[in-house]
């Protein structure tokens, strides 16, 4: 019997009988032409889908639409305003260990399908807010912790089970759907406003989390691909079928939080973090005093949603081929970049300039993140230790709106806030050089 083609793959009989029956082999031509998709690409759009449908379009990317509504609401400053955004963030970066944890033991696919329904009932609770600023608060906490199960977190956790070589393409392929989400939930916001309130379109922006996002995760998401008798990337199980992931190997929290290594990352994530999200969050009021008509200011935020869903898979693309660290400078130089075009008050084209490098460098540190946790630490504890340098992540995210709001409130502008966060995405560019050779590399190709 000739000997099985390199490009033979495996796929599962889903739906075909037993679950334990032994995995179907395809031997394909060098073409390519012959066999079926590996299922772990289905996972990937599953995912996709959960993360477009999920925490970061509805609440992150469009709250700067949310904001001046809110202001005439509430008849509060923008640092009030953006303190509820603050709030929801913090809520969500105290979680997020606990939450890594949870689907190490549990399973990442029960902690999503829990977070996503949580997080389209509390976006229906918007319906009952009054005009007390309190409430508006308590609501943006509940989304923070409700929005943990429809974030990166458990999602990074199931996409780095299904795929080693080509784990960088995979996130970023991920990823992309939460980057098309960007696009297009702040147009959608913005039409919702328009028609219902922003009550009525955190409501209607529910919808479909409970609708399509829990069935489709529900049907599709599978949490390793020994489940249905595959190893990682698509290769051939060993006889007989596995039913767990072999040799997951990697560190634990508690050596992680001892490490220099994982003290650096968290570093230079905080400092990018910050400042991007204060400039996204705020790019739309900034626009609109500008004298930049409302309508143009949304296009610019959904280009920059555009920026993040291309930084997304083009940086998951670099990540298989170049050392992570220094894909993550030039990501975050340009970020510098579009943060100094902001800062120059220019106006004409700059303002779409500077979305698109503050997009794209927004788009590569979340894939960034998962990937050098899994290659630095393993997948033995990687939903803990992914946990806590998601928290710091979010945790910047919480506190770059807040400051903007804050400096804009003392000095009626935005410029000294936008120095100091350029200032903090250069750091933070130098600080990856910090970081040395991966500890857990991928394996090669059989």
């Amino acid at each position: 019997m000739p000997a099985r083609s390199s490009f033979q793959i495996c796929i599962s009989r889903f739906g075909e009988g037993n679950r334990n029956d032994p995995p179907l082999e395809i031997a394909l031509s060098p073409s390519g032409k012959r066999g079926k998709l590996f299922y772990g690409w289905w996972v990937v759009m599953t995912a996709g889908l959960g993360l477009g449908l999920g925490y970061a379009p509805i609440i992150v990317y469009s709250f700067g639409i949310f904001l001046k509504p809110l202001l005439q609401e509430f008849h509060s400053s923008r640092g009030n305003i953006s303190l509820a955004f603050t709030l929801a963030n913090l809520a969500q970066a105290m979680i997020s260990p606990l939450v890594g944890r949870w689907a190490d033991r549990f399973g990442a696919r029960r902690v999503i399908l829990l977070g996503s329904a949580f997080f389209a009932s509390m976006l229906f609770l918007s319906l009952a807010l009054s005009t007390s600023l309190w409430q508006l608060y308590l609501f943006y906490v509940l989304l923070g912790i409700a929005g943990i199960g429809a974030s990166p977190l458990p999602y990074g956790k199931v996409i780095a089970n299904w795929f080693d070589r080509r784990r960088g393409l995979a996130l970023g392929l991920t990823m992309f759907g939460l980057g098309a989400g960007a696009i297009i939930m702040p147009a959608l916001a913005q039409g919702l406003i328009a028609t219902f309130g922003w009550r009525g379109a955190y409501a209607a922006m529910g919808l479909p989390v409970l609708a399509v996002c829990v069935p489709v995760v529900s049907l599709l998401l599978k949490e390793t691909p020994g489940t249905i008798g595959c190893l990682p990337d698509g290769a051939i199980a060993a006889q007989p079928p596995i039913t767990k992931r072999p040799n997951v190997d990697g560190m634990v929290w508690q050596d992680a939080r001892h490490g220099y290594t994982f003290w650096t990352m968290v570093s230079a994530f905080f400092l990018v973090g910050v400042s991007v999200h204060g400039c996204v969050v705020h790019l739309v009021p900034m626009l609109t005093d500008r004298g930049v008509s409302p309508h143009r200011a949304a296009l610019t935020s959904s280009l920059l949603g555009g920026a993040l869903l291309i930084g997304r898979v083009v940086t998951g693309y670099l990540l298989d081929r170049i050392f992570a660290p220094r894909v993550a400078m030039i990501f975050f130089s340009g970020a510098a970049a579009g943060i100094a075009l902001l800062l120059s008050g220019a106006a004409s084209c700059a303002p779409f300039l500077a979305a698109l490098l503050i997009g794209l460098g927004m788009g590569a540190e979340a894939d960034i993140i998962a990937y050098l946790t899994s290659r630095y630490f393993g997948l033995r504890a990687f939903g803990e230790i992914y946990g806590y340098a998601f928290a710091a992540y979010v945790l910047a995210g919480a506190l770059g709106p807040w400051l903007m709001g804050l400096g804009f409130d003392h000095t009626g502008s935005y410029s000294p806030v936008l120095v100091g966060f350029l200032v903090a995405t250069l750091g933070a560019t130098l600080v990856m050089l910090k970081l040395g050779p991966y500890r857990y590399r991928a394996q090669s190709a059989s």
